[in-house]
This record gives structure tokens, C-alpha cells and sequence, in this order.
């Protein structure tokens, strides 16, 4: 054994260890358990009494050295890697990064709202979690009222009288009971509704509702504004027209449709090939629901919208099935513009 370990001492010192791979196989040759110095501490048991002591001496300077060795080395490989990797090219091209971008729901509310903003609107927000007056009875729909099997609602479980909204009319609900006129508002928000998920619904959604209320406000107002925002929003060329429609909270009430931003008015598929593609709802305020939230209705007058974050969306970047908004797939988020 004495040979042996004079042989491995001197093997030792011939060794070169230079990078990670010989490092770590000269770790598993001679440290580890089944490495040459624990080898040879396994024969150690067997060797005669009278010279153990001196062997074990021998034993144990290997074993020291050897570690030693490792961990010299280790430092070293440890130390050029720093170095390598503190060194920087500074002729070579920099780094690229991809930028991120805001979701185009997103991008689609703020541009809707910088629109309403600039000709007078403010923004309102309120709870996505209602109580049945804000939601329902206060935009003048009792409880027995047909109007609201348009809207399936959420109720929660646990009081029938709350429910999650179905639509922002009720933060308009909650600025007519605490804002005296002149209001002039835009409430952009979350809505629910108990429907089945499809390409062209779903039961998450958002929407942007508007309402302007002040003395001799009246529809031609309504008209104007209208006109301005889809000008704004689908481009100079993009003609208008309103059809007689109903709403429980709106007398007049009436549809917006736009001429089709992809056939120009020509017809496809995406406007059934009729040139024209529904946008909004909107109307004059009902006077019920001025008195339900304490505005005088002999004096005041108001016009209200809403419209469909999703399908102005749609229009916008020409997209066909709603669902894509909501899979947050990079493929498809990657086509709208990024931040700048």
C-alpha cells in the first residue's frame, strides 16, 4: 500500500486541472466515495497493525493534498469565469430587447376615452359588484320587468339582491344620486353577464357607457358627439346612421351603425354585406330614471350611450372571434403596437 499511495502522490503532482470538466473528473477519480484516496482507506483496514500508523500519516497527507488540489483549482476556474464574463466588447452591437405593449383592449379604452376627454367628458368608476336598484329598478326595471331577461345576470349566492353588473349604466346610477347637473361623464369598466362563451360572446367583457346631463341637452346633441367619436375612432370617411331601438332607461332609444371599415361600405361577411356594422346604443334619458336619482326632470334633460369595448376592437383590427382577447396567447398580442 505504501507504494500505492507514493504512486498517487506523485501522480498528483503531474496532474493539470484546467476548466470545469477536469475539475469535476478529478473530483469523482479521487474524491469521491468511490474515488483512489477513499479506495485505498478501504484497505487501510486490512493492513497490519504495526503499520498502520505510519500509513495513515501517508493516507492522510494524500487525502489533504488532493483536497487541497481541488480547491485550488476550483478557485482559479471560479476566478477566470468572473473575469470572462466582466469583460464586455464594447465594439460589438448592443443587446436587443422586446419591448412590451399593452393589451389591445386596453389600448382600445384609452383611445375611447381620450376621445370623450377632449370634448368635456370626465371618467367615472364604481364596484363591479351591485346591488339590485343600481343594476336594475333605478334604470326603470322592476322587478317584473321583461327588460331584464335581455341581461343574464350573476346573482351572488348568498343575497339575490346583489348581483355583478351587467353593464357601467350603474356607475351613471351612482354620479346622478351624488353629482348635481351639468354632468358630462364616460364610465369605461368590467361588466357580466351569464351567457354562453362563443366567437362573438362572452360572459367577461367591457364596456364604455356615456352620459350628459344638463338643461336643453337634446338628441342632435347626441347625434354630434356620436359622429365626432366614430370620426375619431374608425377614420374621416366613416358615415353614420341611427335606427329606432328600445332601452328601459332611454326614450327615444336608438342603434348606431358605422359604414364597414373593411368593405368601405361595399359589403362582406363581416357586415352580412348590408355596408354597415352595428357600434353603440344610446338614447335620451328616460325623465323616470332622472327622478329615481333625484334630478328634476322638468328641468334637466340628458342624452346616454353605451358601447362595447371587445366589438369596437373587433372593428378596429379587424378580429373575428372575441375569445383571443381573453387567451392571452404572445402570438396573437404580439401584432399590436408596443409601447413606445
Amino acid at each position: 500500500m505504501k507504494e500505492e499511495v507514493k504512486q498517487l502522490l506523485q501522480e498528483l503532482e503531474e496532474i493539470r486541472l484546467e476548466g470545469v470538466e477536469s475539475l469535476e473528473r478529478f473530483r469523482l477519480d479521487w474524491l469521491s466515495k468511490k474515488g483512489k484516496v477513499q479506495g485505498l482507506f478501504a484497505k487501510f483496514r486490512e493492513a497490519p497493525v504495526e503499520i498502520k500508523k505510519a500509513l495513515g500519516a501517508e493516507l492522510n497527507e494524500l487525502k489533504t493534498k488532493a483536497q487541497l488540489r481541488y480547491d485550488e483549482a476550483a478557485a482559479s476556474v471560479k476566478q477566470t469565469s468572473a473575469d470572462k464574463k466582466g469583460t464586455r466588447d464594447l465594439t460589438l452591437p448592443g443587446e436587443g430587447f422586446v419591448p412590451g405593449s399593452r393589451h389591445p383592449l386596453s389600448q382600445v379604452r384609452n383611445q375611447i376615452v381620450g376621445i370623450f376627454e377632449r370634448v368635456g367628458f370626465t371618467v367615472s368608476d364604481g364596484p363591479e359588484i351591485e346591488s339590485d336598484w343600481n343594476n336594475f329598478s333605478a334604470l326603470n326595471m322592476p322587478e317584473d320587468h321583461p327588460a331584464r331577461d335581455m341581461q343574464d345576470t350573476f346573482f351572488m349566492q348568498k343575497d339575490p339582491d346583489v348581483v355583478l353588473r351587467t353593464h357601467t349604466s350603474s356607475v351613471q346610477v351612482r354620479v346622478m344620486g351624488n353629482q348635481k347637473p351639468p354632468i358630462r361623464t364616460i364610465s369605461p369598466g368590467r361588466v357580466y353577464r351569464n351567457e354562453a362563451i362563443s366567437a362573438r360572446a362572452h360572459c367577461l367583457f367591457h364596456q364604455v357607457e356615456g352620459l350628459c346631463i344638463d338643461e336643453h341637452v337634446s338628441f342632435a346633441d347626441l347625434k354630434q358627439v356620436l359622429n365626432h367619436f366614430a370620426t375619431e375612432m374608425f377614420g374621416p370617411d366613416t358615415k353614420t346612421r341611427l335606427r329606432p331601438s328600445y332601452f328601459p332607461f332611454t326614450e327615444p332609444s336608438a342603434e348606431m351603425d358605422i359604414s364597414c371599415n373593411i368593405c368601405k361600405g361595399k359589403g362582406c361577411n363581416i357586415c352580412k354585406y348590408s355596408g354597415w356594422v352595428e357600434i353603440l346604443g344610446c338614447g335620451m334619458v328616460d325623465p323616470a330614471v332622472l327622478d329615481h336619482c333625484g334630478i328634476d326632470s322638468e328641468k334637466y334633460t340628458g342624452y346616454a350611450f353605451g358601447m362595447g369595448i371587445e366589438r369596437i376592437a373587433m372593428l378596429k383590427h379587424q378580429v373575428n372571434d372575441i375569445r383571443l382577447f381573453f387567451e392571452n396567447d404572445v402570438r396573437f398580442l404580439k401584432q399590436f403596437t408596443p409601447i413606445g
